[in-house]
C-alpha cells in the first residue's frame, strides 16, 4: 500500500495534466462527438488519474498495483481513440505525436 498519498505521486500529477490536455485536444471535435469520441477520449483520460488515486487509498500493495493496472489499461484506450479520431481529420497528425509523448511518459514512472 502507497502511504504518502496520490498527490504527492509524480504519475498522479502528469495525469492530472494531460487530463487537462486531452480536454484541450478534444474541443475542436465536432458536435455530433461530443457525446461519442470527445466524451469517451476525456472519460478515459479522467479515469487515469482517479484510478492512481483510488490505488492509493487502498490497503493493500496487490490493490494499487491492480489500479495502476487499471490506469494503464485506460491509456491504452485512449491512444486508440486518438488513432481513431486522427483517422476521422479531427485534429492534425502532429497533435497525435503531442498527444502521445505524455503518456509515453506516463507510462514509464
Amino acid at each position: 500500500m502507497y502511504t504518502g498519498g496520490y498527490k504527492n505521486l509524480t504519475v498522479w500529477k502528469k495525469a492530472i495534466a494531460f487530463a487537462g490536455t486531452v480536454y484541450e485536444y478534444t474541443k475542436p471535435f465536432p458536435t455530433s462527438e461530443l457525446y461519442g469520441l470527445t466524451s469517451q477520449m476525456r472519460r478515459c483520460a479522467v479515469s487515469v488519474a482517479s484510478n492512481i488515486a483510488e490505488g492509493c487509498a487502498r490497503q493493500s500493495n496487490k490493490e494499487f498495483i491492480q489500479f495502476i493496472a487499471i490506469a494503464n489499461g485506460s491509456l491504452a484506450e485512449l491512444l486508440t481513440q486518438a488513432i481513431i479520431a486522427r483517422i476521422l481529420a479531427y485534429y492534425p497528425k502532429a497533435l497525435t505525436i503531442t498527444c502521445r509523448m505524455p503518456v509515453m511518459k506516463l507510462e514509464k514512472c
